[in-house]
């Protein structure tokens, strides 16, 4: 008699488990991640004892974002080898190591420790999630894209909620534990289900991408030995600016390596990184109470709002936007110009609702130029992009600060730095916007120049073989080699276009890679 295969259960065949475990991580995770970047322990400056130096603390405590973006190429370029799962696990673990080490920190060196510890930690989340969901569904990227535009934008806030009322400094240290201790836990579930689904692949990164990937580390050690520099000399405002200037165009020429569909991705990436964060920094601190603003109290339903229609609208374009619709990206990037623009216009407000339009422009924006930009690229040119968008962040905090200090130079009262902080805030948005659209102009100049490249490659002849143009993330088919249908996320077969059936081609398509596959 023959004995039939047990059967495991529904739940566990089905991937829905895996999917949503690992949103939850992604919601958790990734704005822990973003929150290390801003600088707020001079907000806390009474709090510090009177025997260290608070200016030397205050400058070390700003290592967290030179080692995060330094940390996220060299942690993309391990994915090749370790699991995305033990890459994640690890910066989790370091981000937790931090958070213990920073109730024990009492000197420079010390915070300074535990800072860099921090960004490493956070460098090896962020590239490591955005791994996580190349693989599964279409939608789980989404997400991710939405949950980073939210916490680009909300990242100063984010750091300065634990700071009100604070009775100790070293809250800048260790600002929210117990959503560490919820990221370990979600981390931990998701690596029980991944275990119990059989260990699904993960995505690969070929040689070609760790070349380009170890290519980013350049401008970000740049970026970040300008960054130490000006924090621990006296720069005048017009050197910091114009070194701010020449990082930004050393990571838009860098972005312009790489296909059409790459640099489209890379140029998106550094515009949001230049703006996104910086203007929201500045935002944010304009509309603290003791200026006149409604505080953070009155800013958690403009970031709200605007949280919510950066996801729908990155969910909106990766379901309803065809996959060559590239008109999706600069339009995202002309309405975060919109946003800047109303930061003029709106900003300072006594009340915070006013701030729903910029603060939803600007993240509906970068969630629609970067969803749109993905859906065309492999996770090689995603990785890389995002390298080169988060060095930027360094960038444009460094060129709002040379705004900054040309704006408050010979400031002598109370209401002249009130002044001088909101000039130097409309100055900066427009400086951002222009910027924006320089690359929004740059991308259409590259991408025309390859369309006319591409129209001049003269017609094949009769008997001449035609060789089709690949993108670098796909591997060459093997000559001779059959086509077969595309395969969906997890094995079954999916229709082309919209999911109509129709008549065959009469010749066969190429085969997609398994990387094109999952992502379809």
């Amino acid at each position: 008699m023959t004995v039939p295969p047990i059967q495991r259960s529904a739940g566990l065949r089905s991937p829905w488990l895996l999917d949503v475990t690992l949103g939850l991580l992604v919601v958790a995770a990734l704005p822990l991640a973003i929150v290390t970047i801003p600088n707020t322990l001079s907000v806390v400056a009474k709090l510090l004892p009177g025997g260290v130096d608070q200016v030397g603390l205050m400058r070390t405590h700003g290592l967290a974002l030179p080692a995060l973006m330094l940390t996220v190429p060299l942690a993309a370029v391990a994915l090749r080898r370790a699991p995305v799962l033990h890459v994640l696990l690890g910066g989790l673990l370091l981000v937790a190591l931090s958070d213990a080490a920073g109730g024990f920190a009492g000197s420079e060196l010390m915070v300074g420790a535990v800072r860099v510890l921090r960004g490493v930690g956070a460098g090896m989340v962020v590239p490591a999630t955005l791994a996580a969901v190349w693989t599964r569904g279409p939608m789980l990227r989404a997400l991710w894209v939405g949950v980073f535009s939210l916490s680009l934008l909300a990242a100063q806030a984010l750091a300065l909620w634990p700071l009100d009322q604070a009775s100790s400094w070293r809250v800048t240290l260790q600002p929210y534990p117990m959503l560490t201790g919820v990221a370990l836990a979600l981390a931990g579930a998701y690596v029980i289900v991944w275990i119990l689904l059989g260990r699904p692949d993960g995505p690969g990164l070929d040689d070609g991408e760790r070349s380009r990937l170890l290519l980013a580390v350049v401008p970000a050690a740049g970026i970040a030995a300008l960054g130490i520099a000006t924090a621990t000399e006296e720069w005048r405002a017009v050197p910091v600016m114009l070194l701010a200037a020449l990082a930004v165009a050393a990571l838009l020429a860098l972005a312009s390596i790489g296909t059409a569909e790459s640099r489209t991705l890379s140029y998106s990436m550094v515009a949001v990184g230049v703006v996104l964060l910086p203007s929201a920094a500045q935002v944010t601190m304009v509309e603290m109470g003791g200026l006149g603003g409604p505080g953070l109290k009155g800013l958690w339903v403009p970031y709200g709002v605007a949280g919510v229609l950066a996801v729908a609208a990155s969910v909106a374009v990766r379901r309803l936007a065809r996959p060559s619709g590239r008109w999706s990206a600069p339009l995202g990037l002309l309405a975060m110009v919109v946003g800047l623009c109303s930061v003029r216009l709106m900003v300072p407000s006594a009340s915070g609702l006013v701030l729903v339009v910029p603060f939803s422009l600007l993240a509906v924006g970068a969630a629609v130029a970067l969803t749109s930009a993905l859906q065309e690229v492999g996770v090689g040119a995603a990785v890389f992009g995002l390298s080169l968008g988060l060095a930027g962040v360094l960038a444009g905090f460094l060129l709002g600060t040379g705004v900054q200090m040309s704006m408050l130079n010979g400031v002598s009262s109370a209401q002249e730095l009130v002044d001088s902080f909101v000039g130097a805030l409309h100055s900066w948005a427009l400086v951002g916007g222009f910027l924006v659209v320089v690359v929004i102009v740059l991308a259409a100049v590259t991408a025309r120049r390859s369309a006319k490249n591409v129209s001049q490659v003269p017609c094949a002849g009769p008997g001449t073989p035609v060789v089709a143009e690949t993108d670098d993330d796909d591997p060459p088919a093997a000559e001779g080699a059959a086509s077969v249908p595309s395969a969906g996320a997890f094995g079954q077969a999916e229709p082309e276009g919209d999911g109509e059936a129709g008549p065959l081609p009469a010749v066969p398509p190429q085969g997609h890679s398994p990387e094109d596959t999952a992502s379809s």
